[in-house]
């Protein structure tokens, strides 16, 4: 046999390994690749970019959100009472970092987009429980989300570093409520007056709306603004204007996080850099409301969309005792009883 047969051979069983790993982890078996590019399978880390090429596009796009919303709390913060500022007052106001959020969203889900740029694990489980993403994929976009978010916040804080020296002191971390704390920059903490039910609505509500709305914009069958169907190439940009209006809106309380990613990355981060123990202990340990309560608000605002208004097939809510039987099936198959369910959808 020749050598070009052989290396035709050998790339075929590349790509053969590459699509069954694929599969395993919840992705198609082809990497979206558009038809005059070349794949060059023969390289290894061309493998690599095929194998992982969803995943990697839910870090990088997680990274370009967290740079554009940690940093600019960082320049808002860190230049507050600045004289040299136009105006007089420092490089920004609470107002710039809703656009920087806003921002950051927008262009991650650009950097995203072929993996559906979810960059939030709340969203990415919402996605699974309501419309058939399938749920192997949800562990391996948890781990590029964290990643790219913690990833982000250390860049941010090596580009602040002296400023961040400046205001607090060389080598000196705090947290809320210290006077000079900068550790807000990277994840959020509550406002000292909210009692534990009053931080948890104040996440419940915003990762509610933020949705409800995200499965109105991606719902096709809903006609939208000017007759249009779901809101297509213009999802990123209404994106933007969501998230502004949450952090206009909703924002002061506890910050907003409404993303596990967005803040538990941020936070370890800062534990990771000096921050200490207290970015856990900080607001009566609320760490763990910006971790769980986006999975509970989100859940909840996609079943009122699919309650009140989808009517698409993929959602259980449209399906024999509302996914229940879905679920029931799934666990005796599951057990093994595959004969009576065999042709059932699940």
């Amino acid at each position: 046999m020749s050598t070009k047969s052989n290396r035709t051979q050998e790339q075929i069983d590349r790509s053969h390994t590459i699509s069954t790993i694929r599969t395993k982890i919840g992705l198609a078996p082809h990497a979206p690749i558009v038809d005059d590019h070349h794949v060059h399978s023969h390289l290894r880390w061309s493998s690599i970019r095929i194998l992982m090429r969803e995943p990697f596009a839910e870090f990088l796009g997680t990274f370009v959100m967290i740079l554009f919303g940690n940093g600019s709390v960082a320049q808002v913060l860190l230049s507050t009472g600045q004289t040299t500022a136009p105006g007089g007052n420092g490089f920004g106001s609470y107002q710039s970092i809703s656009w920087g959020w806003g921002l950051g969203v927008m262009l991650g889900i650009y950097v995203a987009g072929d993996s559906g740029g979810f960059l939030n694990p709340a969203v990415t489980f919402c996605f699974c429980l309501f419309r058939k993403l399938p749920w192997k994929r949800f562990p391996i976009y948890l781990l590029a989300q964290l990643l790219g978010a913690f990833c982000a916040s250390g860049v941010v804080y090596a580009n602040y570093i002296n400023a961040i020296d400046q205001i607090e002191g060389h080598g000196l971390r705090t947290v809320p409520p210290s006077t000079t704390a900068t550790a807000g920059i990277f994840c959020t903490y509550p406002q000292a007056f909210l009692t534990k039910a009053s931080q948890f609505f104040s996440e419940f509500i915003a990762s509610t709306i933020l949705m409800l709305v995200i499965f109105a914009l991606k719902d096709d069958s809903n006609p939208g603004a000017m007759g249009k169907t779901g809101a297509g190439q213009m999802f990123p940009l209404a994106l933007f204007f969501l998230i502004f209006g949450l952090g206009a809106c909703f924002g002061w309380e506890t910050g907003y996080a409404i993303n596990l990613a967005r803040d538990f990355g941020p936070r370890l981060m800062s534990f990771a850099v000096g921050y200490g123990s207290g970015v856990w202990s900080a607001g009566g340990y609320y760490f763990w409301i910006p971790m769980v309560v986006p999975f509970l608000g989100c859940t909840f605002g996609a079943f009122l969309y699919d309650a009140m208004v989808y009517t698409g097939p993929e959602s259980p809510l449209n399906r024999p005792s509302m996914g229940l039987q879905d679920l029931a099936i799934w666990l005796r198959l599951k057990r093994g009883e595959k004969k009576r369910y065999e042709k059932y959808d699940v």
